[in-house]
């Protein structure tokens, strides 16, 4: 039996009609601008290894069966990685081409944090503003650094009585329903008696003001649901003099749909997560129905890189993300090719695709060799020439995060409509 074509398919079927150019979601470019990706990009090596014995990953699949029929669900994807993700460039392209693949308006955009108030670069797609002076930053991968981290492996320490901060999820760009949200969460260890919440909004009625002091979150409901927000943080200096911590902001609704959030750190490593000690706990918080890793290329840019240690800590995550959720689906993604100090490709990448290939077998999971996909050891010299990488030859250009985000895309599509074709009653056998 077939099914209508109605608007939420419009986006799937336009992809696979010019997936062969991974022209869909480039359609934003001018032709003139759009590279020649002959020889460039190694297009059979553009695919979700291992996914059909993922059992996890096909029941996920299922799942998205289900959601583009209509039943209601929420699938709550977890990207999590270094400068890459930090920027959010590649990984908001895919949240937005996922985005489309729904019967239903946008589910929560999750968790997010306010980057510019630590000092450092916030992506373009959302922004939360205060008073930067009254803040202070610290990564986890700086290694003076020293303060408590949680999931984001970045804190912001409020050192002033108190600020504003304005959140907006909806910046210029985002061309798609607006998010929207009913509840706000913070992530701190703050006592609740230390500091108070305000929403200024003369129109919204908080419902609730919840604090769970073991997961370490204060949460306001309230109606009407907002896409954008002011809220004022004001600590009690009087009996409190120690700064309030934040890790993160939550902007949470009960709509069905894909919610995919990404959390990244600049310089981020297996080693420097393992310096959050709240990241299980808050990650038992969020816990993904998929979980995509994308760390690893500031492991292998250590000089010291010990490919057994990488594959033990890379290991212990995945454990994690069991623990949070058992069902829990993964795609690991290999780095892509890099240079060490624009002089000479990094041979160490080459040794973590070979440990997160054996990893994946082993254990049941899928790979995206981005690796392969580039063209292995010393191609990011040539994507630099074709203007896709920054002179680095680490970090790719926007029109290099959008093609690599294409093609994520495309690769996790084409894993999906395989599993279709075995799968009875899929959204692939309805719409052929």
């Amino acid at each position: 039996m077939k099914i209508n074509i109605s608007p939420y398919l419009v986006t799937l079927l336009l992809f696979l009609a010019l997936r062969p150019g991974i022209a869909c979601a480039q359609s934003n470019l001018n032709d003139s601008t759009r590279p020649d990706l002959q020889g460039l990009v190694q297009f059979e090596a553009n695919r979700l290894a291992y996914a059909d014995s993922s059992t996890a990953l096909l029941a996920f699949f299922a799942r998205m069966d289900s959601l583009m029929l209509g039943h209601p669900d929420t699938l709550r994807i977890l990207h999590i990685g270094g400068s890459h993700i930090q920027a959010d460039a590649w990984s908001n392209k895919v949240r937005e081409n996922l985005r489309g693949l729904s019967a239903f308006g946008p589910a929560s955009r999750g968790l997010l944090f306010p980057y510019s108030l630590a000092g450092t670069n916030n992506p373009s797609n959302y922004s939360i503003q205060g008073n930067r002076a009254r803040w202070k930053g610290y990564r986890s991968p700086v290694r003076k650094d020293s303060t408590l981290w949680g999931l984001t492996g970045i804190t912001a320490l409020l050192t002033a009585p108190c600020d504003t901060l304005i959140i907006d999820p909806n910046l210029p760009g985002n061309k798609r329903e607006p998010y929207r949200f009913s509840a706000l969460r913070i992530l701190t260890d703050a006592a609740p008696a230390s500091y108070t919440l305000e929403l200024l909004d003369s129109m919204v009625q908080v419902l609730s003001d919840r604090t769970d002091t073991l997961a370490g979150y204060r949460e306001l409901k309230f109606s009407p649901e907002l896409s954008r927000a002011r809220l004022r943080i004001a600590r009690d200096t009087a009996t409190d003099t120690l700064p309030l911590r934040l890790m993160g902001i939550d902007l949470r609704n009960d709509a069905p749909g894909i919610s995919y959030v990404s959390i990244g750190v600049n310089g981020a490593s297996f080693e420097t997560f393992e310096r959050c000690a709240w990241f299980g706990k808050q990650l038992r918080l969020y816990p993904p129905d998929l979980f995509i890793i994308s760390i690893g290329t500031n492991d292998a840019h250590d000089s010291g890189f010990d490919s057994t240690l990488f594959a033990q800590r890379y290991g212990r995550m995945i454990d994690q993300a069991i623990a949070a959720r058992p069902s829990c689906a993964f795609i690991l993604t290999v780095p892509n090719d890099s240079y060490v100090r624009r002089r000479h490709p990094n041979r160490n990448t080459r040794i973590q695709q070979q440990a997160i290939h054996q990893m994946a077998r082993e254990r049941g999971l899928a790979v995206w060799d981005f690796y392969a996909i580039m063209g292995g050891l010393g191609s990011s010299h040539k994507w630099y020439h074709r203007k896709l990488m920054r002179p680095d030859r680490v970090h790719f250009t926007a029109l290099g995060y959008s093609l690599k985000a294409d093609l994520f895309t495309d690769a996790f599509i084409s894993a999906w409509e395989k599993a279709g074709d075995h799968a009875p009653g899929s959204i692939w056998q309805r719409i052929r």
